[in-house]
């Protein structure tokens, strides 16, 4: 049996940790149920306040069925780019779970959903703070490969 590294193990665990999260919440996205409601819903509320009503329910651009679907599209990236062994697919999902997940920690933050929902304790808001650290982490490990991506001609 091969022994792993303990770099080998966090490339393997930060991205199963963050299709997880993501995939687990399909259902909840998918099927519109009470909590994606609320939260949707929160987020709309607040953004009608500034002129944007609709944005975050269908068939507004950041309504739960678009997050969802990034979503999905961020885990197959990652799901793949381990079973393929394939850093730029690895990228390529956890640039996109980066920005998808900032959103989230952002509408947490400034806006009236807030950190606990519907008293959760925290555990989303928590949740996507772990998604967007894994991300981070797995950028900066692969950061010779971007940096090589990024200086071709």
């Amino acid at each position: 049996m091969k022994n792993f590294s303990k770099a080998q193990i966090i490339k393997i665990a930060l991205p199963l940790y963050i299709c997880f999260v993501f995939i687990q919440s399909l259902y909840f996205k998918f099927t519109n149920s009470p909590e994606t409601q609320h939260i949707f819903g929160t987020l709309d509320s607040w953004a009608a306040g500034f002129g944007f009503p609709g944005l975050f329910v269908p068939p507004g651009i950041f309504n739960a069925y678009v997050i969802g679907s990034a979503e999905l599209v961020a885990s197959i990236l990652l799901i793949l780019s381990l079973l393929l062994k394939n850093d730029i697919l690895k990228i390529l999902g956890a640039i996109l779970s980066m920005g998808i997940i900032s959103g989230a920690i952002f509408f947490h933050l400034f806006t009236p959903l807030g950190i606990a929902v519907q008293g959760d304790g925290g555990i989303l808001f928590f949740m996507a703070c772990g998604i967007w650290i894994s991300s981070a982490i797995l950028l900066f490990m692969h950061k010779d490969v971007i940096l090589k991506l990024l200086s071709r001609k």
